[in-house]
């Protein structure tokens, strides 16, 4: 096995680069970012995080829209990926943290934040900690932006139902997979939404936090930019099976080969945004 075959998590030089690259070429990242950052209330912020910032995608689009003597922090886990940020990203508003989500509070001052922001992550972090630690950070009347996966959501934009799109990329690479290497998922059972906005409305509740906006959002996009994604390594398919980096792109140039490149694809989002009340102290 060669290393690259190893890549299973963010914190992998390999990992980060490519999707870093991925981030600038492509309008996936971008196109919810910006809508985070849209919601977030930045006009007047003058302290702001980017929790799961990764390679700084999210703070680029933050970034755009934050006053000119404002501050934004950016808070991940993965070294890795603030490596290939930091050579990228470069603005005197900017401060990167190596830190784990759950551990934000530890970062900034009580009550001192306007905002924070994440991007496509919080369902992998431990949510009740992490709001716990954002309420404790954002000033009475501060916003707390996030979005999460459809699926993690347990819900679909009618979009998904309209577009005529035909079966996933990644359903045909599983298909393509017990086709050519004889592969069986280790659970055939759909998974049970993981963070419904019940369970989310009552742990930002428990936290102090309180749902001010929600919308399930549609993401377009196109098969070339989902097989760009895949090939990431930490996103490639089949996760389990065994299976080599080479031949999980094997899996994937095969299932690509059965669509084309401008077919297009649509995600869904439940995007949130919760407030600190107003009348809390710090």
């Amino acid at each position: 096995m060669t290393p690259q075959d190893a890549l299973l998590g963010w914190d992998e030089d390999a990992n980060a680069q490519a999707y870093e690259a991925f981030t600038r070429a492509h309008s996936m990242y971008d196109t919810t970012s910006s809508d985070l950052a849209r919601r977030a209330g930045l006009d007047d912020a003058r302290l702001v995080v980017d929790l799961c910032g990764g390679a700084g995608a999210t703070a680029r689009a933050i970034l755009d829209r934050l006053p000119a003597d404002a501050r934004l922090l950016s808070v991940d886990n993965a070294a890795a990926m603030q490596r290939v940020g930091q050579r990228t990203l470069s603005d005197p508003r900017l401060s990167w943290i190596t830190a784990p989500a759950e551990h934000l509070a530890a970062h900034a001052r009580a009550g001192t934040v306007d905002a924070v922001l994440c991007n496509s992550a919080i369902w992998k972090t431990q949510t009740l900690a992490v709001f716990g630690a954002v309420a404790r950070l954002l000033r009475p009347g501060g916003l707390f932006a996030f979005n999460i996966g459809g699926g993690f959501a347990g819900v679909r934009h009618p979009d998904e139902h309209s577009v005529r799109t035909g079966p996933s990329l990644s359903r045909l690479i599983h298909q393509v997979a017990a086709r050519d290497y004889g592969y069986t998922p280790l659970s055939t059972t759909p998974a049970a939404p993981k963070m419904p906005l019940e369970t989310v409305t009552a742990q930002l509740a428990a936290a102090g936090l309180t749902v001010v906006d929600s919308e399930v959002t549609a993401q377009h996009s196109t098969m070339a930019e989902k097989k760009a994604w895949l090939s990431i390594p930490v996103f490639a398919r089949p996760t389990d099976g065994g299976f080599t980096h080479a031949q999980r792109m094997d899996i994937l140039e095969a299932a690509y080969a059965l669509t084309t490149p401008d077919k297009p694809t649509v995600t869904s989002w439940l995007v949130v945004v919760a407030q600190r009340r107003p009348t809390d102290a710090p």
